[in-house]
C-alpha cells in the first residue's frame, strides 16, 4: 500500500511541475553562456528545461577601481541585502541596478523564462539586450559593485531554499511572475501555467521567508488591475464597510480582468494571510502601466539598456503607441479607449521600491500601495503620443480596432496614490520632454520593428483548450 501511495503522489507532483512548465520551454535545454563569469553548476544541466531547472550560481567578476556611474555615487542603502527575483526581467532589471548603485547588497534570482517567451512567440524586444550573465558583468566593470547572479526557478523549493540560505536577504522583492494579461489568454494551457507559476512561486517565497529568516520584509509587485473598474473610489489595499450596524476595514474587492490579473489577486490573499499567520512583513506595491526605458543607471553602457517590448503580447500602451507613430503605423486604440488605468515611469518604480525597503512593514502586517503617478484613458495616450509626434514631424493617425478583451470602454476611475508620496516619492510627470525622449529613442531602433507584432492577436472570448502558441503573437490579416 504504502508503495502504491508514493507510486500516486509521485505522478501528482509530475503531473502539478507539468502544468507549472512554461508552454514550449521543454524544447529549450540549451544553457546559457557565461563566459566572462565564474559558473558553479550544482546539478547536472540537462536534468531539466531551461525554465525548470536546478539552482546554477553565476558570481559576476565585479571590478573595484572602475568610478561609479555619473549620477549615481551616493550611497545610502547601508549593505542591505536585497534579493531581486525577476531581476532579468524590464522592471526587475532596472530595480537591481538602481538599487546596487546606492550602496544595497544585491543578488538578482531569475529562470530567464521572459526571453524564454520571447523564443516560443516569436517576439523580440525593440532594443537589443545583452545575457543576464553579460549584464551582471558589465555592471560590475562600469560601477564597481557586484551583483550576484542565481539562475534557477523559484517554483523549484531546492533551488529557492539553497538561494535563500546562501545570499541571507535582509529584504526579498519580487517580481519573478508570468506579468501580461494577453500571455495568461492565449489558450488553456498559458492560463494554467501563469497561475500556477505566479500563485505556486508566491507561496515558495512566503515559506522560504518563514523558514529561514521570519525578519526578512518581502515586497511584493502587484498590479492595479487587480482592482478591475469598480464604480467608486479605489483606496489603497483596504476599505472601510459599515453594514447591518457593524463596521470592519477588509481588503478592497478585487475584480481581476484576466487570469494573469486573478493570479495576482490570489498572491494577494495568500499574503495576507502569510502576514496574520507567521507574522511576516510584506508590501504589497499595485503598479500601474509603466512606460520608459532610462534610467540613470541603464544609459551608462550599452550592454546594460533594458528591454522595450512593443508587441500586442507584452507591449504596454504608451510603449506601444510610440513606436506606432515612429514606424508610421497608426495608433491601435482599443474599441472607445475610455479604458483609464493608473501610470508611472520606470525611474519611478525603481525609486518606489527602494522607499518600501527603506520603509519596511511591520512584523504581521500586510499593507498595500498604489503605485502610480497618473491617471489617463487609452485616448489621453494617443492625444499626447499625436501631438509629440506631429511635433517632430512625424504624421500621426490614429483608428479604432475591435477591442480584444472584455473590459469596460467608458469608466468611472479614480484610484488614491498617497501612500508612497507621503514616504517621499517626487514623480516623474508624463510630458513633452519625456514623450520626445521616447520617440527620439524608439526611432533610433526603428529598423528592429517587425510590423506583424503590432496588432492584438490574443481574444479574451476565444482563448481555446487547444494549444495556440504559433498564432498568438501575430494577428489574422
Amino acid at each position: 500500500m504504502a508503495t502504491a501511495q508514493s507510486t500516486r503522489a509521485g505522478s501528482m507532483l509530475q503531473q502539478q511541475r507539468a502544468a507549472a512548465v512554461a508552454p514550449g520551454c521543454a524544447a529549450l535545454r540549451a544553457a546559457p553562456r557565461a563566459s566572462a563569469a565564474t559558473v558553479e553548476p550544482t546539478a547536472t544541466p540537462a536534468a531539466a528545461p531551461v525554465a525548470r531547472r536546478a539552482a546554477t550560481r553565476v558570481a559576476a567578476a565585479a571590478t573595484t577601481d572602475a568610478p561609479p556611474v555619473a549620477g549615481t555615487a551616493h550611497s545610502n542603502g547601508g549593505g542591505t541585502r536585497v534579493m531581486i527575483i525577476g531581476g532579468d526581467g524590464y522592471c526587475g532589471w532596472a530595480t537591481a541596478l538602481h538599487l546596487s548603485a546606492r550602496g544595497y547588497n544585491v543578488c538578482i534570482v531569475d529562470n530567464l523564462a521572459r526571453r524564454n517567451y520571447d523564443l516560443q512567440l516569436g517576439l523580440d524586444t525593440l532594443t537589443p539586450i545583452a545575457s543576464a550573465h553579460e549584464r551582471v558583468r558589465t555592471w560590475g566593470e562600469v560601477s564597481g559593485q557586484h551583483i550576484d547572479l542565481q539562475i534557477g526557478d523559484i517554483c523549484d523549493w531546492e533551488f529557492l531554499s539553497q538561494a535563500f540560505q546562501s545570499f541571507k536577504p535582509d529584504a526579498v522583492v519580487h517580481f519573478g511572475e508570468q506579468r501580461s494579461a494577453p500571455y495568461s489568454m492565449i489558450d488553456r494551457q498559458h492560463a494554467v501555467y501563469t497561475q500556477t507559476n505566479n500563485v505556486m512561486g508566491t507561496i515558495n517565497v512566503l515559506y522560504a521567508i518563514k523558514e529561514f529568516n521570519p525578519d526578512c520584509h518581502m515586497v511584493k509587485l502587484g498590479t492595479m488591475g487587480e482592482y478591475g473598474t469598480p464604480n467608486i473610489d479605489i483606496e489603497e489595499g483596504y476599505i472601510t464597510i459599515e453594514h447591518n450596524g457593524r463596521k470592519d476595514t477588509l481588503p478592497y474587492p478585487k475584480q481581476g480582468g484576466s487570469f494573469y490579473h486573478l493570479s495576482k489577486v490570489h498572491d494577494s490573499h495568500n499574503m495576507h494571510f502569510a502576514a496574520r499567520a507567521w507574522k511576516i512583513a510584506i508590501t504589497d506595491l499595485n503598479q500601474g502601466v509603466v512606460y520608459g526605458v532610462r534610467t540613470e543607471e541603464t544609459v551608462a553602457h550599452k550592454a546594460l539598456i533594458n528591454r522595450y517590448d512593443y508587441d500586442g503580447i507584452f507591449g504596454t500602451a504608451l510603449n506601444r503607441f510610440v513606436v506606432q507613430a515612429a514606424v508610421g503605423h497608426p495608433l491601435t486604440v482599443y474599441g472607445k479607449g475610455g479604458q483609464t488605468r493608473g501610470f508611472l515611469d520606470i525611474r519611478d518604480t525603481v525609486r518606489c521600491i527602494q522607499i518600501a525597503i527603506d520603509n519596511p512593514a511591520n512584523k504581521g502586517e500586510m499593507r498595500v500601495f498604489n503605485q502610480f503617478t497618473e491617471q489617463f484613458s487609452v485616448n489621453d495616450l494617443a492625444r499626447i503620443v499625436t501631438a509629440e509626434g506631429n511635433r517632430l514631424g512625424l504624421n500621426v493617425e490614429t483608428i479604432s480596432i475591435l477591442n480584444p478583451r472584455v473590459e469596460a470602454e467608458e469608466h468611472y476611475y479614480n484610484a488614491k496614490c498617497t501612500k508612497l508620496r507621503d514616504l517621499g516619492l517626487e514623480p516623474h510627470i508624463l510630458g513633452e520632454a519625456i514623450v520626445d525622449s521616447l520617440l527620439e529613442f524608439v526611432i533610433e531602433y526603428k529598423d528592429r520593428v517587425n510590423m506583424e507584432l503590432i496588432k492584438p492577436a490574443v481574444d479574451w472570448r476565444k482563448s481555446p483548450t487547444s494549444v495556440a502558441t504559433m498564432s498568438a503573437a501575430v494577428a489574422k490579416q
